[in-house]
């Protein structure tokens, strides 16, 4: 072995050296938040092609997002690994594929990819009930096809699904009904030679079915394939997954089931918790569980609410890899006003005491939160941005290892580098900041809304687990009994934390 190979897996734990080490057949990693996922991701690949025994023009690693695929490039980068090994989304890696072969499979040009469905969604509904349709019924039809396609449901077995699963149809729709609505929208699509986001999987699946040539072409490029946060892929990324492998066994998948919170968009961890079955015997089966990114109080605290769940099997416990740190501090208020205002007189002592407005970020279960708190900080003279929760596995398209520069979907206050971070806990997955406040951790915020359904309020736990989880070195937790001193209506605290 090379010393240069050897030399990458310096500063790796016992845990994190045995997942780069296992570069052949099917591994899985499966790593808590804050367990160096990435840095493990990174090695593994760079130690493999050091040692030569991976062909570098051969690997690709697909994630979630385009900052993601730009980070592990990044990484890559500073090991000296070949610019041959791919990091990309699975969108942008199956559209650039497609776009590849389609000389070989079709005399016309390749679709055009659609910017946004919300022109024929409106123009699909307004087909079916000839009435301009509400725009939040685009919205909610729009979300309802991404559903169908990432869960492979096309129209004829909608309404059989829906009976199946007691799923209710968006916008007051009867199953059938959503199914002429969704049989329209593919019909605009055709007329005018588009494909939507998530056609882009679609097709490459059929490609890689259809035409042996073309499959056997694609297959060849992918020697070593990586999937990151594998608990949240979708039916049809794991049909793709499946399709580009073939009969290849040198596939690695990394994933928390901690950390799904992407269910209601057809995300599930099945495959994560499955792959052991699916893909037996497996080379190595490696549990990353110390979090190098919190401090041991707020790990405690995230254990205990992962404790109390039914499904804690499923789940690892985290071992704090900092000794030390402040205990997690929870706050009770009368408003939702008071508590913003609480929240900036505690973020202006943290700036007052040497900290940078950059390292707090304030968390919400859903955007409607926000406002309230930039107002509070505004007041209070802190600068902001809002990092909005612009929808699962989006912004794919941007190019496999673009430069992350642009400042889409941010508001800001203040020109300075130092801006609080307001987001949605969605938006935050991925993220870490040293102050983090999660508010609103009432029961109908987090949980969100009523429900009986015993997996939707799993969900809910896993998304304040992700929440808290974000913190390194302190977690301020807190909700309003009432929205305002007219309201009479009085909060509990969220469930997760009695």
């Amino acid at each position: 072995m090379s010393e240069s190979a050897n030399e990458i897996l310096e500063g790796l734990d016992e845990s994190q050296r045995a997942a780069a080490q296992s570069v052949d057949g099917p591994v899985r990693i499966v790593a808590v938040a804050g367990a160096g996922k990435t840095r493990t991701i990174t090695r593994r690949i760079a130690y493999a092609c050091a040692s030569e025994q991976w062909d570098a023009n051969r690997v690709l690693a697909v994630t979630f997002s385009i900052k993601a695929a730009n980070e592990m490039r990044e990484r890559l980068d500073a090991l000296h690994v070949p610019a041959g090994v791919r990091a990309s989304t699975f969108h942008s890696a199956a559209l650039r594929q497609m776009r590849e072969a389609w000389p070989q499979i079709c005399e016309g040009p390749f679709p055009e990819v659609a910017d946004s469905k919300e022109p024929l969604v409106s123009r699909a509904l307004f087909r079916f009930s000839n009435q301009e349709p509400l725009k939040q019924a685009v919205a909610d039809v729009g979300q309802e096809i991404d559903w169908c396609k990432v869960s492979l449901v096309d129209s004829k077995n909608y309404a059989r699904v829906c009976a199946a699963t007691h799923r209710q149809p968006p916008a007051g729709l009867e199953p059938e009904q959503f199914a002429q609505v969704y049989d329209q929208y593919e019909a605009e699509k055709t007329s005018r030679m588009q494909i939507d986001f998530n056609d882009i999987l679609l097709l490459a699946c059929h490609v890689l079915n259809a035409f042996p040539d073309v499959a056997e072409q694609i297959r060849r490029s992918i020697g070593w394939l990586t999937v990151d946060e594998y608990q949240d892929v979708s039916p049809l990324q794991h049909l793709l997954m499946k399709n580009w492998l073939g009969s290849n066994r040198n596939v690695c998948v990394v994933g928390d089931p901690a950390q799904t919170i992407y269910s209601f968009a057809g995300a599930t961890s099945y495959y994560l918790e499955y792959f052991a079955k699916e893909f037996e015997p497996l080379a190595a089966d490696i549990a990353l569980s110390t979090d190098y990114r919190s401090v041991a109080p707020i790990v405690g605290y995230a254990n205990r609410v992962l404790a109390q769940s039914q499904f804690r099997d499923g789940y690892i416990k985290l071992n704090s890899g900092r000794d030390g740190g402040a205990r997690v501090i929870s706050h009770i208020y009368d408003s939702d006003a008071q508590e913003a205002q609480a929240v900036a007189v505690q973020i202006q002592r943290i700036i007052a005491h040497g900290g940078k407005a950059s390292d707090c970020a304030v968390l919400t279960r859903v955007s409607g939160q926000q406002a309230i708190i930039g107002q509070a900080l505004r007041a209070a003279g802190i600068p902001y941005q809002v990092r909005r929760n612009s929808g699962w596995q989006s912004s794919a398209l941007a190019g496999p290892v673009a430069a992350s520069t642009s400042n889409e979907g941010v508001e800001k206050l203040g020109v300075s580098a130092g801006r609080v971070t307001i987001s949605t806990i969605h938006a935050s997955k991925g993220l870490e900041y040293k102050h983090v406040f999660v508010v609103g951790l009432s029961d109908g915020l987090l949980p969100y809304k009523p429900s009986t359904d015993a997996q939707k309020v799993e969900e809910e736990r896993r998304v304040l687990y992700v929440a808290m989880t974000r913190a390194e070195d302190t977690l301020h937790l807190s909700f309003a009994k009432r929205a305002d001193e007219q309201t009479a209506y009085v909060r509990q605290l969220s469930r997760f934390l009695h």
